[in-house]
């Protein structure tokens, strides 16, 4: 048997890093939060927000009719800015800003100028996702029930 010979030598105590050959790092940036820059012209931001509100009063109906959980993948310019989760599966229903915790259902990566036509009623979501405006993975059909509950936010 021959003995490699390209491996690095063991380490020998007082071997290691000296005073000033490592550079400090900022703290890790959730991946899910983007800069302050990248959603300040998103209109999505503040509707997001209100839906919020929303399903944290109705939360608890919400949960009886649609039990699944929701992400939302806002993008722009072909770059995922923006996450919120909507669940609508456990205890009273919760919406937060981030990936979802548990597995979700139904993940929606969608254009924000898209998220709003579809959010205000302007658009067919049927129709949109048939033209490709935006993708869907997971359990397709549950997007109807989601489409229910931002009709009843808009009446809220």
């Amino acid at each position: 048997m021959s003995k490699r010979m390209d491996h690095p030598s063991k380490i020998k105590a007082g071997d290691g890093l000296k005073a000033g050959q490592f550079k400090a790092l900022g703290s890790a940036r959730d991946p899910a939060t983007p800069p302050p820059e990248d959603v300040s012209g998103l209109q999505s931001c503040l509707v997001l927000e209100d839906i919020s509100h929303y399903i944290k009063d109705a939360g608890a109906q919400l949960v009886k009719k649609v039990n699944a959980v929701f992400q939302l993948d806002i993008t722009k310019d072909g770059r995922t800015i923006l996450q919120w989760t909507i669940d609508l599966k456990n205890r009273a229903g919760d919406m937060y800003p981030g990936p979802a915790g548990l597995p979700a259902d139904t993940v929606f990566t969608i254009p924000d100028s898209v998220f709003m036509e579809l959010v205000l009623g302007k658009t067919n979501p049927q129709k949109a996702f048939l033209a490709g405006k935006f993708k869907v993975s997971g359990k397709v059909l549950l997007g109807q029930k989601l489409e229910r509950v931002f009709k009843d936010w808009a009446k809220f």
